[in-house]
């Protein structure tokens, strides 16, 4: 569990939320204070509604006529297997309590694997990690049911299949399990009993329990109420949650004297290829499929035109365009196009990404492979606009003796937002094709195979400290044969092996790691690759169960994927005597990238094959490479099994960083601001890798960005604990966007960052490595007032600059008197940046200005506003 917060916090906001109820009808049917120790009847159960995705459901009686319904079909516990959506389904689940007082849970998952689900919990609220034992018999797994054998300390798991068939197999610890024996029907002795209940009939299974443990369920369910309601709050209800309330005056006085250092890592960007964020986005290759590598696996057979040919058209007659493996320009690139021209005339052409968008009087570099296998002459390229204007031509002459890359330069005489390259031969022949590849001249740094020059600028502007790369999910990939393995990645683009990306559809690798580790370099920032942890994603939907994420690399093979990830420190750290470390400077860089944080793991369930693949590769990587800083993962929420298992193994191995998820409601970012002052400070520091303010329908807008604004100024509060933070997700394609909210848009020809990016922005330009705390009077200290006016002043020693943060969440002004103390301020001016709006605005722009210094000691917050104030000091 997250060290000494989670329980304690639960508890608060419990108390607060039974204090605040208005309807407790639920608890005031049950029995009296004085009968604390009756014994009722609990019912649990689960149905088929949504699909079998509900979970868990629990009734209860005194007298087994009227029943109760706990949370109205809340679900206390969930499926975690196969992906969200088509799996994560609790069929049939089983439950018994065994003679300890434990609860064991057991169900069926879908009626094609040999699996179930066993979970255990101590009071039915808090459930333990899952798993999900593959059997040796049968067809599948359907209705198991589970008893204890107190003679024998064992559980017996019973089950049938399609086929009508009973089998059994045993276990002490759901840990080990005895092969699956085929038994007869008797041996399948389900007490479950059917109940009609407020809800309809169900089926499930009765208990005698104390009145304790479902009183204990009302109040986790009646807790889990409040606090939605608690971090539902949306601006929308300012008029009403506000009604007549005055300016606010605030008074601050900083403390230098109680100064602590800071992470100074505190802003970094966290960059994963979803949305068309690398081939596409900000990988400045403008051919699309140039390798013809796409395949129906890429989109898993969902689109039947996404094959070798994608993209590509030939146009004319007396030709034919074909797609060929016998002699590839490389094994990992075995498709090739091959021409077959018997007049010319035909030409096939490319039109990129939604287009090619091509500026007048900047260059493009062409390369492609060539090998004329029957005739012989030139290879006309050019580049052209809808309207069929040439804008740039130029001819090569196609190698006759194997495969040979050529290269040119075209200059465009015109602009054009959707051009397409096309390429005709002037002759009669065969003519194979690949790797045919388009970049603008002017990259960012004008890098070969580099980044899009305004996109990459965009992110660089954040002045992040560090980026994490590939992923995100990206990383640990579609089941075991997705993962992402950065030796694929680096070399020549054709000896590189694309394969299908995650979120549906295709990476070159053109984008590799050899690039993101200088991009890191170009722009100062940290690099923090991210590596699966052994197993494949939670929402993984391929393995040898087909479920996905009970997948685990085999324990037979951990030890060569360990050696890779200890060649990816070697490839970035190495000498250039090195193995690794020479190849890094055969690619151009014969400097080390500087290595220091590694990510193992990423959202993973927190499962035994998770925790023992985990910690063969900290324990490997931590002996070789000590200095490493490796980053762990407790899930993707802030709370729930997954958060507690992760924070308790990372505590157990001592692990010196974790890697914390939360894509939650403004509201939440609200009533959460003490979220790491709670934390124990003497445990794992944190990474807080991927969040974002919610609302409704997804948008950046001010709000969202203000709630941002406003937990910021509590990390920076914490920056002792909480060494960095990156929002999620960066970049998204207009037209292609698989996820929203996200912090940069984009087509081919515009740069649209939003409202979240500026907050970002201010704060990776105006960081600190020392914390300055300020005590605060309010004027107004209802809790809704208070917790909607934040500050934060922190130091750059380098600089020996002040920074103060102002964040006015609040639909009226504040009014700020601030006391800097000790501090001495140089200088007759300060700088002040305003970002404000209307919590609907997606266009709020920062404005920056200049003061007289004399105006910090007494300011006006504008209503829903980020003020940041910057001065020198001596």
């Amino acid at each position: 569990m997250r060290p000494g917060t989670s329980i304690a916090r639960y508890a608060l906001l419990l108390a607060i939320g039974l204090l605040c109820l208005s309807n407790l009808t639920t608890r005031a049917q049950g029995p009296q204070a004085g009968a604390s120790a009756d014994a009722v009847y609990l019912f649990s159960y689960s149905t088929a509604k949504n699909n079998n995705h509900n979970g868990l459901h629990f009734a209860w009686s005194r007298d087994r006529v009227n029943w109760q319904l706990i949370g109205n079909e809340f679900g206390f516990l969930r499926s975690d297997y196969g992906r969200w959506g088509a799996e994560k389904k609790m069929i049939t689940p089983y439950l018994i309590q065994t003679p300890g007082g434990d609860w064991q849970c057991v169900w069926a998952l879908n009626d094609r694997e040999k699996l179930f689900a066993h979970a255990s919990s101590p009071d039915l609220v808090y459930w333990d990690r899952q798993s999900y034992p593959l059997m040796t018999s049968g067809a599948n797994v359907l209705k198991p049911i589970i008893q204890y054998n107190q003679q024998q300390a064992q559980y017996n798991i019973t089950y049938t299949d399609a086929t009508g068939k009973y089998f059994q197999v045993t276990t002490k610890d759901f840990k080990t399990y005895t092969p699956a024996a085929t038994v007869p029907a008797s041996q399948y002795t389900d007490a479950s009993i059917t109940i009609n209940l407020p809800a309809g009939p169900a089926t499930g299974q009765l208990h005698r329990v104390p009145w304790a443990t479902v009183d204990k369920l009302i109040k986790d369910w009646e807790g889990k109420q409040y606090r939605n309601n608690l971090y539902g709050e949306q601006t929308a209800q300012d008029a009403q949650r506000f009604a007549n309330l005055k300016p606010v005056d605030v008074k601050l006085a900083v403390q230098a004297d109680r100064a602590k250092p800071i992470s100074n890592l505190l802003t970094g960007v966290f960059f994963e290829d979803i949305n068309y964020a690398a081939d596409g986005g900000i990988y400045a290759e403008l051919i699309q499929n140039r390798d013809f590598e796409y395949a129906p696996g890429d989109k898993e057979g969902h689109d039947t035109a996404w094959k070798s040919t994608h993209s590509w058209t030939l146009q004319g007659d007396h030709a034919t365009f074909t797609i060929d493996t016998a002699t590839p320009i490389h094994i990992n690139n075995p498709h090739y196009a091959v021409l077959d021209i018997k007049a010319p005339g035909a030409v096939l052409f490319n039109t990129g990404f939604d287009g090619i968008t091509i500026r007048k009087g900047e260059q493009y570099k062409l390369s492609l492979f060539t090998k004329q296998t029957r005739g012989k002459g030139k290879l006309l390229v050019q580049l052209v606009s809808r309207e069929g204007k040439v804008l740039a031509q130029t001819n090569i002459t196609p190698s006759t003796s194997g495969w040979k890359r050529t290269s040119a330069m075209l200059v465009a005489n015109a602009d054009a937002p959707d051009a397409r390259l096309q390429l005709q031969p002037l002759s009669i022949g065969r003519l194979q094709l690949d790797m045919i590849s388009f970049f603008p001249q002017k990259t960012f740094k004008e890098r070969e195979n580099g980044l899009r020059a305004d996109l990459a600028q965009a992110v660089a502007d954040i002045h992040p400290r560090f980026i994490r790369f590939p992923g995100g999910c990206v990383a640990h990939g579609d089941g075991l044969g997705n993962i992402y393995h950065w030796k694929n990645t680096i070399g020549p683009l054709e000896a590189r092996i694309p394969q299908r990306n995650l979120w549906g559809y295709h990476q070159t690798a053109g984008l590799g790691y050899f690039e993101y580790f200088r991009y890191c370099a170009d722009i100062g920032a940290e690099p923090l690759p991210v590596l699966s942890a052994g197993v494949p994603c939670q929402n993984s939907g391929t393995s040898a169960t087909g479920g996905g994420q009970q997948g685990g690399i085999p324990l037979e093979q951990m030890d060569a994927y360990i050696q890779d990830i200890l060649d990816l420190v070697e490839y970035a750290n190495g000498d250039i005597n090195t193995t690794w470390g020479k190849k890094r400077a055969e690619a151009g860089h014969p400097q080390p990238f500087n290595l220091k944080y590694i990510g193992i793991g990423n959202e993973d369930l927190i499962t035994d094959i998770f925790e023992q693949r985990f910690t063969m590769i900290y324990q490997a990587v931590k002996a070789k490479y000590p200095g490493i800083t490796v980053i762990g993962t407790v899930g993707p929420f802030w709370e729930g099994t997954d958060y507690e298992e992760g924070w308790q193994l990372a505590g157990k191995l001592k692990v010196p960083m974790v890697d914390e998820h939360y894509y939650v409601p403004p509201g939440w970012l609200i009533h959460n601001q003490d979220f790491y002052d709670k934390y124990d400070h003497s445990k794992s520091k944190v990474y807080l890798g991927e969040y974002a303010a919610h609302l409704p329908g997804r948008p950046n807008n001010l709000e969202t960005a203000l709630a941002e604004a406003l937990y910021l100024t509590a990390l920076e509060r914490n920056g002792d604990v909480v060494s960095m933070s990156s929002y999620a997700p960066l970049l998204a394609k207009e037209g292609h966007t698989q996820w929203n909210p996200d912090l940069i848009y984009f087509n081919n020809s515009e740069v649209k960052p939003t409202v979240g990016y500026e907050v970002q922005k201010l704060y990776g330009l105006h960081a600190g490595d020392q914390y300055l705390p300020a005590a605060a009077t309010l004027s107004n200290n209802q809790e809704a007032v208070r917790k909607r006016i934040a500050w934060s002043v922190v130091r750059d020693t380098k600089t020996q600059d002040l920074v103060i943060k102002l964040v006015n969440l609040l639909p009226v002004s504040v009014h700020t008197t601030m006391d800097l103390g000790s501090i001495h301020p140089t200088g007759a001016t300060a700088v002040k940046t305003v970002l404000q709006g209307q919590p609907a605005d997606k266009n709020a722009r920062p404005v920056t200005g200049s003061i007289p210094l004399a105006e910090v000691s007494r300011m006006e917050l504008p209503a829903y506003s980020f003020t940041v104030i910057r001065l020198k000091t001596n």
